[in-house]
């Protein structure tokens, strides 16, 4: 099924939620339709039963995401535009949608690979470091500039990136605020796979299909331990592990993947 909207597409097939960044003409950047609408996709993606993976990328080869758009989102929430229409009305209501739409701060513990086909300045990156994988086009650009503008990048990477690749470098990338390309950004670990353009989707869905193959709730439940314990005492840590290791072995799936190996046919997983 693949359902057109003005800013953003939203494709589901064989339980994997692809979402399109659809403003190519203005850097796809998030408008107030854009977040509403990714808000809302995200949702569905966490309460779904049949959707397992989420891809997020954006239309064209330039541009990635340019984070809020500076004409339309960004006077909104400052104030300085009054709403116009029924997406303005519906963010300025709930600025949680927002943060919702961008992965910061909501709970979501199903896999999501981003699939960078461009530029991916500011919010850019910080949509970047939100996801779970990440594979790049050759000729995308990481970088959070803000600093340069007076502003910083309060979208997750002030949080994200120094646990995400070395302290020196994320100090770097967040003070000076230089970009830097694809392939620097693969050797910092920021990325796992860069590819050419023609390449990107291809492999994101690879991958998306092989999340999608594997036990839908340990995969949840893995992510939700990686998130959870992160920046905790290892006591509190070892004890969410063993709090998310009961769920997943008292479940259907702990039993359907260990009798399918042995009957060596592929795993049936419900999720259960």
């Amino acid at each position: 099924m693949h359902e057109e909207t003005d800013h953003l597409l939203v494709e589901r097939s064989d339980g994997i939620l692809t979402l399109t960044m659809n403003r190519p003409e203005a850097g796809n950047a998030l408008s107030p339709q854009m977040l509403v609408r990714m808000a809302e996709a995200w949702y569905e993606f966490r309460d779904s039963r049949d959707l397992r993976v989420a891809i997020l990328t954006g239309a064209g080869d330039k541009d990635f995401c340019a984070g809020g758009d500076l004409k339309l989102t960004m006077p909104l929430v400052t104030g300085a535009r009054q709403p116009e229409d029924e997406w303005d009305h519906r963010l300025v209501s709930n600025y949680t949608l927002f943060t919702d739409a961008i992965l910061r701060g909501f709970a979501l513990y199903k896999p999501v690979i981003a699939a960078v086909n461009g530029s991916a300045l500011g919010g850019g990156t910080e949509m970047t470091n939100a996801c779970d994988l990440r594979v790049a086009a050759e000729h995308a650009v990481f970088g959070t500039p803000e600093a340069k503008r007076g502003l910083l990048p309060g979208g997750g990477s002030i949080s994200r990136l120094p646990r995400q690749i070395p302290y020196a470098k994320a100090m770097e990338l967040l003070l000076i605020g230089d970009s830097i390309t694809a392939a620097e950004a693969l050797a910092l670990g920021l990325l796992n796979y860069v590819v050419p353009r023609a390449q990107l989707l291809a492999k994101a869905r690879e991958l998306a299909h092989k999340l999608a193959d594997n036990g839908p709730l340990a995969v949840q439940k893995i992510k939700e331990g990686v998130l959870r314990t992160s920046g905790v005492p290892l006591d509190q840590a070892l004890a969410i592990e063993n709090e998310v290791s009961v769920a997943v072995l008292m479940s259907k799936d702990a039993r359907e993947g260990p009798r399918a190996f042995k009957e060596k046919r592929k795993p049936r997983f419900t999720g259960e």
